[in-house]
This record gives C-alpha cells, sequence and structure tokens, in this order.
C-alpha cells in the first residue's frame, strides 16, 4: 500500500502538469475506477470537461486537484497563484491510489497502459496538451468529484495548497506529520490517553496520517521501540522522540522517492524511488539488526506483519 512519501512523490510530479491546466476530455475505461464518485452529483466526466484545476493536495494518502467554479479557456498568467486565483471552494478532482494506483503522465497519442483505467486530456497554458492517466491493476483506487469542506482549524487543508478546505471524504483524515498544521501537542495528549499499542496508534489514520506499516517498523525500530508497546507506558520523551523518527524517516523516503518494491509504485514519469535500498527494518527478518548484530524478527500484526530486533526493542 503506498505511504505518504510515495503520494507525495505523485503529488509534487503533477503539480507543475495540472496547475492553471483545463481538462477537455475525460475518457472512463473502467466504471470501478469511479466506486467513490456520488453519482447523484452527476456524470463524471461531464463534472469535469472543461473545469480548470488549479494545483494537487494532499493529506496523508489522499490526493486531489481543486477546481475552478467555471470553464473557462487556456489563458496563460504568469503570476498566477494557487492561493490568489479565482476559485471555488466547491469541488475538487479526489484521486485514492489504493494498492496499485499509478498516476502517468503521457504526451496525447500515447498509447494506453495495460491497466489504464481513466484518461484524462488536458491543456496546459505552458506546456501544452497532456494525457494524464490513472492506472490501476487491483482496481481498489478510485476518482470521484468530490464537494470542499471548512477545515476545523482553519488552517490549510493539506501540503500543497493555502486554501482552509478539505474534499469530504478526507475530512475524517487527520494530519500528517509533515504538514506545517500538525499539532504535537495534541496528537501526544491523544497519544497518552488512547488505550492501545504504539504501532496500532500510528496506523490510525483519524490520529496521525500517512504512516503505513512500512515506514511504522522503520520509526519505532529508530526510537527503539517494541511494536506492541502499550501507549499509556510511553513516555513523553519517548513519545516525542518516536515522532521526531518518524519525519526523519518520512523526509528520507521522500529524498529517494519511496519504496519501491514492484513495478505498481512509481513516480507520474513511471520511475521507482529507491528507499528500499535503505530500509533497516521492514522485510529484514533474519538478517542482522543493522545497530546491533541481532537477528531480526517478523511477528504477525493485524493480518500484516511487524518487522522489530528482540535486542533493541524489548516489550517494556
Amino acid at each position: 500500500m503506498p505511504e505518504l512519501p510515495e503520494v507525495e512523490v505523485v503529488r509534487a510530479g503533477l503539480e507543475p502538469a495540472v496547475a492553471d491546466a483545463v481538462i477537455s476530455s475525460v475518457e472512463v475505461l473502467d466504471e470501478r475506477a469511479i466506486t467513490r464518485h456520488d453519482r447523484a452529483r452527476g456524470d463524471l466526466s461531464a463534472l469535469l470537461t472543461g473545469r480548470r484545476m488549479l494545483g494537487a493536495a494532499r493529506r496523508g494518502k489522499f490526493l486531489w486537484l481543486p477546481l475552478a467554479s467555471s470553464t473557462a479557456a487556456v489563458e496563460p498568467r504568469a503570476s498566477w497563484r494557487p492561493d490568489k486565483a479565482d476559485r471555488s471552494d466547491e469541488d475538487a478532482l479526489l484521486l485514492h491510489l489504493g494498492m496499485s494506483g499509478q498516476v502517468l503522465l503521457r504526451d496525447p497519442g500515447a498509447p494506453l497502459e495495460r491497466h489504464a483505467r481513466v484518461r484524462l486530456m488536458v491543456e496546459h497554458p505552458v506546456h501544452g496538451e497532456l494525457a494524464v492517466h490513472f492506472v490501476d491493476q487491483r482496481t481498489f483506487g478510485s476518482l470521484a468529484v468530490d464537494r470542499m469542506l471548512p477545515t476545523p482549524d482553519g488552517a490549510a487543508g493539506g501540503f500543497g495548497v493555502d486554501q482552509p478546505r478539505v474534499p469530504s471524504q478526507v475530512a475524517h483524515i487527520a494530519r500528517d506529520p509533515l504538514d506545517p498544521a500538525f499539532d504535537d501537542r495534541r496528537f501526544l495528549t491523544v497519544l497518552a490517553t488512547r488505550r492501545t499499542t504504539v504501532k496500532r496508534a500510528l496506523l490510525d489514520q483519524t490520529l496521525v496520517s500517512g504512516v503505513g506499516n512500512i515506514y511504522a517498523d522503520e520509526a519505532l525500530w529508530a526510537a527503539r521501540i517494541h511494536f506492541d508497546q502499550p501507549t499509556a507506558r510511553l513516555s513523553t520523551r519517548k513519545a516525542r522522540e518516536l515522532l521526531a523518527e518518524v519525519r526523519a524517516v518520512l523526509h528520507k523516503a521522500l529524498a529517494e522517492g519511496g519504496t519501491s518494491f514492484d513495478a505498481q509504485y512509481v513516480n507520474v514519469n513511471g520511475a521507482s524511488g529507491y528507499f528500499a535500498h535503505s530500509l533497516n527494518a521492514y522485510g529484514r527478518d533474519g538478517q542482522p539488526c543493522p545497530r546491533c548484530g541481532t537477528a531480526m524478527v517478523r511477528a504477525s500484526f493485524m493480518n500484516r506483519s511487524s518487522h522489530y530486533c528482540p535486542r533493541c526493542q524489548r516489550l517494556r
């Protein structure tokens, strides 16, 4: 499952291609790709065709492209900025990658990818015509035109935008640790009062978003915390250290383009990330701990696996 770094790499790649571009046509190749779209709002193609996109935003693992209020001709505006342009706070094109979703930028005449589900043709005032292919082998990802809601804290809805709005389908998702509006104090307070274990807390997207199985294992290893440690027994100092390690591992993964174990996890140009070569814990069961040399262990956890060092990460 793609996590924050993989999704952020896609968002950053989409930003220059979609900001101020107009959607000229939408081709839904597989209806399963629009299961998140509320058909009561209208046909997805009709709602998108002619709309100007204002940028690319992300919260946790969710992506969205804010849409201007009405159709508009493509006119280059050198001084255009997402926080200053005319816009509607009503709609956004929401993209969820699911387990294997990819968003690829292609030339207009490029052939469709093997598992292409939706194709958008867009007209950019600088780059000209581009094709945006939504490719999804396992069909768990989807697109939708979603209404925007005000953020409770009045801060920007997500990374990459300044509007204090967020799609309704993302409103329940907590901010991620790289979000400037992430509230460290609230996170630490809730963490201390939750009757759960530390890795379950990290994977709870209503508490902190963007952290999945891979980066949770990596951060816990770096902080020397057992994945099944009760949060109530985690000191404030140790909790702060864990949050710092979560941020550190996310920043490192971003710098290396995300983690790629197979051809599913790629950026908008189809290139894979390299963070898998830097993993200290995840997927290393039976191998020596990079810190102490003890054989790493793989344990069953929530229908997945946790990887940890039994010496460095003792249950306390």
